[in-house]
C-alpha cells in the first residue's frame, strides 16, 4: 500500500472547486482594513479576527516599521538561544501587568502557545479536561502530553463535574476552556468552572484568544468581564486577533512561566516572533489600554448585527455582545452554496463545516471590526437578507 493513496483518493476539495463553491484559501490581493480585494473585486470583509481594526492603524504600522529597520526581518533563532530581543521581554512584562498575572511568556504563534504549554504541563498520571468545543490547538496540546485526556459537553457544568468526579484525587488536573468560543461566539460559564476547579483541586487554563482586547472594561478578556481574573490560574492569548500581529502568549504564576520557558518544546524549537510582530503587538496593547471607545463601538456593532440577523428570522446562537455572529445552516453543501452567493454580492464571510463544528451545525461565521462603518454593516445585512429570501438559511438540523 502506498501511503499517498489516501491523498489521491480524497476528492472533496476537487468536487467543491468543480461546483464553484470551494470556500477556502482565497488569495487576497490587497487589504484595505474593512474591505479586501480578491480576484480584482473589492469586498466588505466580514470574516476577519481583526476585531479592533488595528492592522491598518498608523501607530501599529509605524512601530512595526521602526522595529524592521532596527532589527531586520527575522531573529534567525529560537527564544532559547539567540532569538530573544529586549522587545520580547518588554512585551512579556507589559502583558503580565495587563493580565494581572505574575509573569507572561511569548510564543511564535497562538497555536504553538497552547501546543507547547499544555503538552509541557501534563505528565503521566495527570489528566487534561477539555470542553468538547475547545480549539484544535488545545486538543493537540493535550494529545501531545503524557497525560490522559477527557472531554465534557460544551459549556455543560454538570458534565464537567461528572468528569472531574471520575478522576482520581491524586491525579494532577488541568481544565482547559475557551473564554470566547471562536465559531459560535458564546462565552464559557467561567464563574462555575472556577468553582468546580477549586472544589476538585484542579488548575484552570482559559484560552481567551478571541476575548482579549474585546471583553472587559480594560479589554483584558472574558476573565475580567466575569470578575474571575484572580481565580483563573493561566490565561492564553494571541496577537493575530485584536493585537493586529502574529504570535501568542500565556500568563500566570512566575514559577509556571519559568518551567515552560525551559520545557515547552514548541517554544524551545521554534524561531521567535519577528521584531516587527513584537513591536506591532506592543503598539496594539497600548491602544487597547488607552482607547476603550473601540471596544464600545465593537459592542454596538455586535448588537446591531446579531439583532439584524435575528429580525430576518436567522438562527444566530446564544452568543452575547461579542463580534462573532454565526448564521447556522446545518447542511454542508448548502453552507458552501450560500457562502458563494454572499461572496458574489460583495461580502466576505467564512463557511464553517464539519469537523470544525459538530454535525448538523454547519454555519456561516461572520465577524466584525470596530472600524466597520454603518453603511457597510447595512450592506451586509441587506446581502444576507437577499440570499435568505432566495434560498432560505433556516437551520436544517440541530443534531449534535
Amino acid at each position: 500500500m502506498d501511503i499517498f493513496d489516501k491523498c489521491r483518493d480524497w476528492k472533496e476539495h476537487r468536487l467543491a472547486k468543480a461546483a464553484g463553491v470551494y470556500p477556502y484559501f482565497l488569495p487576497i490581493a490587497e487589504n484595505h482594513g474593512t474591505e479586501v480585494t480578491i480576484g480584482g473585486k473589492r469586498l466588505i470583509m466580514a470574516g476577519s479576527n481583526n476585531y479592533l481594526g488595528l492592522t491598518k492603524h498608523p501607530k501599529v504600522i509605524a512601530a512595526a516599521e521602526d522595529a524592521l529597520l532596527r532589527f531586520g526581518t527575522s531573529n534567525n533563532g529560537s527564544r532559547f538561544l539567540n532569538g530573544t530581543l529586549e522587545l520580547h521581554e518588554q512585551l512579556e512584562e507589559r502583558l503580565a501587568r495587563f493580565m494581572g498575572k505574575e509573569a507572561a511568556l511569548v510564543y511564535s504563534t497562538g497555536y504553538l502557545t497552547n501546543l507547547g504549554s499544555i503538552s509541557a504541563l501534563a505528565d503521566k498520571g495527570d489528566v487534561v479536561i477539555l470542553d468538547k468545543d475547545a480549539h484544535a490547538c488545545i486538543v493537540d496540546g493535550a494529545r501531545l502530553s503524557f497525560g490522559d485526556v477527557k472531554r465534557f459537553r460544551h459549556n455543560d457544568i454538570r458534565d464537567l463535574e461528572r468528569v472531574l468526579s471520575s478522576v482520581p484525587a491524586k491525579s494532577g488536573k488541568l481544565i482547559v476552556v475557551d473564554g470566547l468560543y471562536s465559531m459560535e461566539g458564546d462565552l464559557a460559564p467561567l464563574p462555575d468552572v472556577v468553582r468546580l476547579a477549586r472544589e476538585y483541586n484542579a488548575r484552570l487554563l482559559v484560552d481567551d484568544a478571541h476575548g482579549i482586547g474585546v471583553l472587559g472594561a480594560r479589554g483584558a478578556g472574558a476573565c475580567e468581564a466575569m470578575n474571575v481574573e484572580d481565580q483563573v490560574d493561566l490565561v492564553m492569548g494571541t496577537f493575530s486577533k485584536s493585537f493586529a500581529s502574529l504570535g501568542g502568549f500565556i500568563a500566570g504564576p512566575k514559577a509556571v512561566m519559568d518551567y515552560l520557558r525551559h520545557h515547552a518544546r514548541a517554544l524551545i524549537f521554534s524561531a521567535s516572533m519577528t521584531p516587527a510582530s513584537v513591536a506591532a503587538a506592543l503598539a496594539s496593547l497600548e491602544i487597547i489600554e488607552t482607547e476603550p471607545a473601540l471596544r464600545e463601538r465593537l459592542r454596538q456593532i455586535s448588537i446591531k448585527m446579531r439583532s439584524g440577523f435575528r429580525a430576518q428570522g436567522l438562527e444566530v446562537g446564544h452568543g452575547a455582545e461579542t463580534p462573532i455572529v454565526p448564521i447556522f445552516i446545518g447542511d454542508r453543501l448548502k453552507t458552501m452554496q450560500v457562502w458563494k452567493k454572499i461572496l458574489d454580492r460583495g461580502v466576505f464571510v467564512n463557511a464553517i463545516l464539519v469537523p470544525a463544528v459538530a454535525p448538523g451545525r454547519d454555519l456561516l461565521r461572520t465577524s466584525y471590526m470596530a472600524a466597520h462603518q454603518d453603511d457597510q454593516l447595512d450592506t451586509i445585512l441587506k446581502v444576507v437578507g437577499e440570499v435568505h429570501e432566495e434560498v432560505g438559511l433556516e437551520l436544517v438540523s440541530k443534531e449534535g
